[in-house]
């Protein structure tokens, strides 16, 4: 049976159980269900406040769409980001207006504060910073940087659900933390995701712009006597919120979330021992006080494509998280301002890390891994 880098796993009775509840009160949208979510969401992290989106990518946009017409951001202003991240980090800056700017990464291979401060101008606004593979990074540090320099940080925690950082939940370091609940992260829905603002007047303007920019969604005018139809538009927004199918889905998994995220960091220290002593095989150091949600487990090898071909021949099916982003036609005016990125994506690979892993199947992936760079080395 072929090993693959990711794969949900759901508990199905209970989804299921869930998901019924919606069926058969015939409300399966916004409301209901997703407030549920966004209660326990808030109950789980500390956060002040919680808004149930279609997907992290919506919620990125949405953080920016309201950090950009609360502080009065003029399109063409700068915001720092990563090259090495999923292309919707990124986009999302693209979609208000804003011009990101990449800063390098470090070791973690999240942003490096000391990048982050060279990269400031009169013209920036805000960093976005990645939480990469669940790792906090120099999270602090770049906290501190955007306090001095008064910009936002934007918190992209898409591989941080459970993650804990200085004895806490991520987010609380933020003006917005979001969070993303596709299949194949540790809180897997079909898709969604959190955005978390710090104010609750941002958090209000965010759920008016998710449903079109209407005062009051559908739930907010039912009650069990009657339907009020009256509302106003008064900005235009986007379909972005989410439904209860979804949160019945997160419902369940959250309930889940600290034991598997335990698993997966316990799968991660089995790799960390069997690869630690291999010259040519670098492991990501671990960020200093924080508690991992183990999104990704990866390593750093010379001629990574034909490792990984070898890899394929023995049915192991690794992943690449990510491609430098400067090399798409949209970022590529940027290629080559951070070395550090471009060598990671050239090198990088994620093992395969999910709940169906045993530790066999690890001992398998590490010898034939070891075995792979050791038949490409020049």
């Amino acid at each position: 049976m072929s090993i693959q880098v990711l794969k949900p796993k759901y508990h199905v009775e209970e989804c299921l159980a869930e998901i019924e509840e919606c069926l058969r009160s015939g409300w399966t949208g916004v409301g209901f269900k997703t407030t549920q979510f966004e209660d326990q969401w808030k109950r789980y992290t500390g956060l002040p406040n919680a808004h149930f989106v279609n997907s992290a990518t919506s919620g990125l946009h949405l953080a920016l769409t309201v950090l950009k017409r609360r502080y009065g951001w003029s399109d063409d202003d700068e915001v720092i980001s990563t090259p090495l991240t999923f292309v919707s980090t990124n986009h999302a800056i693209l979609y208000e207006g804003l011009q990101p700017v990449f800063a390098d990464v470090d070791d973690s291979l999240c942003l490096s504060p000391h990048s982050i401060e060279e990269r400031i101008t009169s013209k920036t606004r805000a960093v976005m910073y990645v939480g990469f593979g669940g790792n906090a990074g120099e999270l602090n540090a770049v906290s501190e940087v955007c306090r001095r320099h008064d910009l936002a940080l934007v918190l992209d925690a898409a591989h941080m659900a459970g993650a804990r950082y200085l004895d806490r939940h991520v987010g609380s370091e933020a003006a917005v933390t979001v969070f993303s609940f596709h299949s194949v992260k540790n809180l897997p829905t079909a898709d969604s995701g959190m955005v978390c603002f710090r104010d609750a007047e941002d958090d209000e303007t965010a759920r008016r712009l998710s449903w079109m920019g209407i005062t009051k969604a559908t739930h907010e005018r039912t009650d069990e006597a009657s339907y009020k139809w009256r509302y106003d538009v008064p900005d235009v927004g986007f379909k972005y919120h989410g439904n209860s199918i979804m949160a019945a889905i997160g419902l369940v998994q959250l309930r889940y979330l600290d034991d598997d995220n335990a698993r997966r960091r316990s799968l991660a220290a089995s790799y960390r021992k069997a690869l630690a002593e291999h010259a040519r095989i670098a492991l990501i150091p671990e960020a200093k006080a924080c508690q991992s949600s183990q999104h990704l487990f990866q390593v750093r090898v010379g001629h990574r494509d034909e490792v990984m071909e070898e890899l394929y021949k023995s049915d192991i099916y690794p992943g690449v998280h990510y491609v430098d982003n400067s090399s798409y036609p949209m970022y590529r005016h940027m290629q080559g301002a951070c070395p550090n990125a471009a060598a990671a994506s050239e090198e990088l690979i994620s093992l395969p890390l999910h709940l169906d892993l045993t530790e066999d199947d690890v001992s398998y992936v590490c010898s034939a891994l070891i075995a792979a760079v050791e038949k490409v080395r020049v």
